[in-house]
């Protein structure tokens, strides 16, 4: 299963959070969607245009550290980081969820996983709750971006 529509629908950040629970090696991706990706088989890093061994993606698995601590921020938190990239990157980029094997790490010291298995897509409202929740937040905290030219 790796056409974008085939891919189960998480709806809501709840629903996210449940699923990091019960799984390890988790990953969120923001991309044109699994069968893109899977073709391809590896990122290209995007200053050089050297391919990478394997997808790059954010890790959903909860840190030690983080412990006691609520899962679903620690979630909203790993969405929201990379959620401008709908906008750098265009509109058919979206986020979905992936588990798999890291094979290294990325200019940006993201992981790069092969072995990827699709899980499941995510709807737009569910990055809506994450910044939700990110904002809610005593300190502030934007999604990770690089200023351009």
């Amino acid at each position: 299963m790796s056409a974008w529509e085939d891919l189960p629908v998480i709806g809501t950040l709840a629903e996210l959070t449940r699923l990091v629970e019960r799984h390890r090696r988790l990953y969120v991706r923001w991309s044109r969607g699994p069968e893109a990706d899977l073709s391809a088989a590896s990122s290209t890093d995007d200053l050089t245009g050297v391919p990478m061994p394997g997808l790059s993606a954010n890790p959903l698995d909860v840190e030690e550290w983080w412990r006691g601590r609520p899962v679903e921020l620690w979630v909203a938190r790993r969405l929201h980081d990379y959620s401008h990239l709908p906008r750098d990157k265009g509109p058919d980029v979206r986020p979905w969820i992936l588990q798999g094997r890291e094979t290294g790490r990325g200019p940006d010291n993201e992981p790069l996983v092969a072995e990827v298995r699709p899980l499941c897509r995510l709807e737009p409202r569910v990055i809506d709750e994450a910044r939700d929740q990110v904002t809610r937040q005593e300190h502030d905290w934007g999604p990770l971006r690089r200023g351009g030219r």
